[in-house]
């Protein structure tokens, strides 16, 4: 009974540094998914010249999850009531930061920018948007550093840790 408790304190220890390191490894995806996002909502704004509520539609057509959703769930609040596109952004950016493997800088820097989404005219708004895609550009090098520093480390640890702790105990 001893062992089988073993076994599953390792293989947990193992699942955990395996989740870390799967979202080591997923965060650079998804950070440059809100860059293509960006993208295509600049494009969107500046040339096809589409309400905020359709360029969101659109996004979410072309992203992947878990972008995909917050983009769609943008589009669902805006269409059932005509709140304040600050508050309907900051919400659903709770959201995504939860489901997410994006860090607290990602969520500072889209917080920053849905402050002035919609506030401004073409111009000013293609600006804001490629300061956010810099600012996304600088976490997307710290997300590749980490993920090549820790993501193996992670697993590792997370099995060597397991076997530490069952050793001890025995």
């Amino acid at each position: 009974m001893q062992w089988i408790g073993a076994l599953l304190f390792i293989g947990t220890t193992t699942l955990i540094g395996f989740d870390i390191s799967r979202k080591l490894n997923e965060r650079p995806k998804q950070i440059r998914h809100m860059k293509n996002a960006l993208q295509i909502l600049e494009a969107e704004i500046l040339y096809s010249q589409l309400p905020l509520q359709d360029v969101f539609a659109t996004i979410a057509m072309q992203i992947p999850e878990p972008i995909s959703s917050f983009f769609n769930q943008l589009d669902i609040s805006l269409s059932q009531n005509n709140r304040d596109l600050y508050h309907v952004w900051t919400t659903h950016l709770d959201e995504l930061m939860a489901s997410s493997a994006f860090d607290a800088n990602e969520g500072e820097i889209l917080k920053q920018f849905g402050r002035t989404l919609g506030q401004h005219d073409f111009d000013q708004q293609q600006k804001h948007i490629h300061l956010t895609i810099k600012h996304l550009d600088r976490e997307l090098d710290d997300a590749r550093d980490n993920q090549y520093k820790y993501s193996k480390m992670a697993k590792s640890l997370g099995l060597l840790c397991g076997l530490f702790i069952v050793l001890l105990l025995i």
